[in-house]
């Protein structure tokens, strides 16, 4: 008589992508802006139609944003969230992240259906002013949406709970913003740059203002390839200023790969190449997932192609 065997638990996801030392750049969710709204309570596992959030309202923000550039999240203050249905005053963030054009603004409202008065064209077009007042401050989000992916709720929640005691309402929980498996995961406002693998050291860092690529996932406003090939930049000029670069062109002309160009204000450009490669035949992308081959963008060349114009006459540089 064999004596029954309870089958081997697989590692959580996010256990397994470090383990496996799986690349971030290049997996930062897509987004020109992002409207972060507080709901209180639970969430589900798609956050903005399954919480206390009205049904209806939730559908239309969707679909009003859909195609515009903007993200929605929902966001609340670190610690418990007892399931109360009672309104309360919500914050409401809007943040555009184009280098150059970034800016950051808050209201308080006490009806999200307030917000389908927002002109999210506008908004994802950058255009400031629309929603409350100006914000100078970086605003941290943490994902802690562990209906969507335990690892979020397990590893994000420490880091949010440490680091509200000392930031307060600088940082909060957010739902769901990709890339669970590189939990505890952030994106920082309004640069829209976006982090995995976060520890207290590293978000305190972010929240100081200054760039950090250590496990950059990339910047929101850029495609994947753009993301990579933007950090790949910065990497290999040690470029800090986070308004300088923008991501010009993104070309696809070789097989499995793209060439990007990246363009500094002074003038200067280079041309990335990125290529697609499998780095695993079998690693789940989130907790309870069955395993499929595992696929990243890296950065194969960084090359100048054109450099800063001269000084005119009579002028010195900086």
């Amino acid at each position: 008589m064999h004596a029954n065997r309870t089958p081997a638990r697989q590692p959580r996801c996010a256990a397994q992508s470090s383990a496996l030392g799986e690349p971030l750049a290049g997996t930062a969710a897509f987004a020109r802006s992002w409207l972060a709204i507080e709901q209180p309570g639970p969430w589900g596992r798609e956050a903005l139609s399954a919480s206390h959030l009205d049904e209806g309202v939730a559908k239309e923000l969707a679909a009003l944003a859909a195609g515009t550039g903007v993200r929605i999240v929902l966001i609340r203050r670190p610690g418990r969230h007892p399931d109360r249905h009672r309104p309360v005053p919500r914050h409401v963030y809007l943040a555009h992240t184009a280098p150059g054009r970034t800016w950051l603004e808050r209201t308080m409202l006490t009806d999200p259906k307030q917000l389908l008065d927002l002109d999210f064209a506008r908004a994802g077009a950058g255009v400031p002013g629309l929603l409350g007042t100006p914000v100078s401050d970086p605003l941290l989000l943490v994902c802690t949406n562990g209906r969507r992916d335990v690892c979020c709720a397990l590893l994000g929640r420490p880091i949010a709970d440490e680091l509200a005691v000392t930031h307060g309402e600088r940082v909060w929980e957010c739902t769901h913003i990709g890339g669970h498996r590189f939990a505890p995961t952030a994106v920082l406002l309004p640069t829209g740059y976006s982090y995995g693998r976060l520890t207290i050291d590293s978000a305190t860092r972010l929240l100081a203002g200054g760039p950090d690529l250590t496990d950059c996932r990339g910047r929101s406003t850029w495609s994947p390839p753009g993301q990579v090939a933007e950090v790949a930049v910065r990497e290999s000029t040690g470029i800090t200023d986070l308004d300088a670069l923008t991501v010009t062109t993104v070309e696809e002309p070789v097989e499995d790969g793209w060439l990007v160009t990246v363009a500094h204000r002074d003038g200067r450009a280079w041309r990335v190449a990125v290529t697609e490669q499998e780095i695993s035949d079998g690693r789940a992308a989130s907790c309870g997932a069955d395993p499929t081959p595992a696929v990243a963008l890296s950065a194969q060349s960084v090359s100048a192609v054109s450099q800063r114009p001269p000084e005119a006459p009579g002028r010195t540089g900086r």
